[in-house]
């Protein structure tokens, strides 16, 4: 999958594998930290998010474990793995490379004033 079609959800699983680089978290707790860490810029709710980490999950780029809270309810804690942390690097390349591709696009000024 190229860049292009990867961009939109490559940018979900970027971001979810880069807040599971800090530290073990479940998904609300991971939909809250995107909105506080972006200053409420981006907005990825948990409908959006989960299927994003059932992804991973399926890929091996992160694990889960149940956790109780309370006496009744358990919450899922997501891990980084070794393999999620490869991932990570090679999401953040793709994305510097289309940023870069993007910032050439608005700085193009044509040599001749044509086309």
């Amino acid at each position: 999958m190229g860049i292009r079609e990867n961009f939109k959800k490559g940018s979900v699983e970027m971001v979810a594998l880069r807040l599971l680089s800090e530290k073990d978290m479940y998904g609300y707790e991971m939909s809250q930290k995107i909105t506080a860490w972006s200053g409420g810029v981006v907005l990825i709710s948990e409908g959006s998010l989960y299927p994003t980490l059932y992804r991973l999950l399926n890929q091996g780029y992160i694990s889960d474990r149940r956790e109780r809270v309370g006496r009744r309810q358990t919450r899922i804690y997501y891990h980084l793995e070794d393999a999620g942390s490869a991932r990570l690097e090679e999401l953040c390349d793709e994305f510097a490379i289309f940023n870069k591709g993007i910032a050439d696009i608005l700085e193009h000024k044509e040599e001749d004033g044509h086309g």
